[in-house]
């Protein structure tokens, strides 16, 4: 038995690596997945954006509980809200980090 080739149509990247394409300064094509890298963790999600507490969900932490941020291609970073969505497809972003809240002010 013959193994199937894929036709020009399903010939597009199976995962899309965000931080590959945002290092090279190329734009993030769409894709059926994408490969994001959370703190020092790679996940694989299927869809093209995600809420700030989602992408949070992955390492299991909470909004209440740390801060998410996207590194920038440059260097830059920007705090992401909890409810706010972040696409994959967005120019230029890397990765994304987490800082633990300071629970001691107040």
């Amino acid at each position: 038995m013959e193994d199937k080739q894929p036709t020009n149509s399903e010939a597009h990247e199976d995962v899309i690596d965000v931080e590959e394409f945002a290092k090279a300064g190329k734009p993030v094509p769409l894709g059926r997945r994408y490969r994001i890298r959370i703190d020092k963790q790679h996940f694989t999600v299927e869809v093209a954006e995600m809420t700030g507490r989602k992408i949070l969900a992955l390492v299991g932490k909470t909004p209440e509980g740390f801060i998410l941020s996207e590194k920038l291609h440059g260097g830059n970073a920007r705090v992401i809200a909890p409810d706010e969505i972040v696409s994959f497809t967005k120019h230029g972003v890397e990765r994304f980090m987490t800082t633990p809240r300071d629970t001691t002010e107040g």
